[in-house]
């Protein structure tokens, strides 16, 4: 048995309170968004949003701690490279957020919901590797990009169809 509770609380290069810190930010800070995209009735939302951001933050924390595995650090010398963790979330993330787009009626909809839904894999990443300062700043600039730029681009629009008639 007390293998198994080894096997199930492994040592940790990342302390575990911190991995779940950073896990509950990437929850707040993915929510955020997705309470935005949520208001305005889109379809990727509060939780979409919240579970890319948790997974992307998720493989970070994991890209980190998989390199200090007994067995695979002990014989050889690895490295990370953030890169491909970072391509492979964003390579995930944008599969998903292309799903979003549609083209109707001679309009593309569901562009910024697909950008929110990257933007929040990148704020996930960020927390992930452990650059709260980063991630909560993309998160403050997104937040203000999406409602006030949101609120200009509705009133542009609607002077835009007055000037029509």
């Amino acid at each position: 048995m007390d293998l198994v509770f080894a096997d199930m609380f492994p040592e940790s290069r990342i302390h575990y309170p911190v991995i779940f810190a950073r896990l509950i930010g990437a929850v707040i800070l993915g929510g955020l968004i997705g309470i935005e995209r949520e208001a305005r009735d889109h379809p990727a939302g509060f939780r979409t949003h919240i579970l890319i951001s948790l997974a992307a933050a998720l493989f970070g924390i994991i890209s980190i701690e998989a390199v200090h595995m007994p067995g695979i650090a002990d014989d050889q010398q690895v490295r990370i490279d953030p890169l491909r963790v970072i391509e492979a979330v964003t390579a995930g993330v944008a599969f998903l957020a292309a799903g979003m787009i549609v083209f109707a009626r001679g309009r593309v909809k569901g562009l910024t919901t697909g950008a929110g839904m990257w933007l929040s894999g990148a704020i996930g990443l960020a927390m992930g590797f452990g650059y709260w300062p980063i991630a909560f700043f993309a998160t403050v600039a997104a937040v203000c990009v999406l409602y006030a730029f949101g609120k200009m681009e509705k009133r542009l629009s609607a002077s835009d169809e007055k000037d029509h008639r």
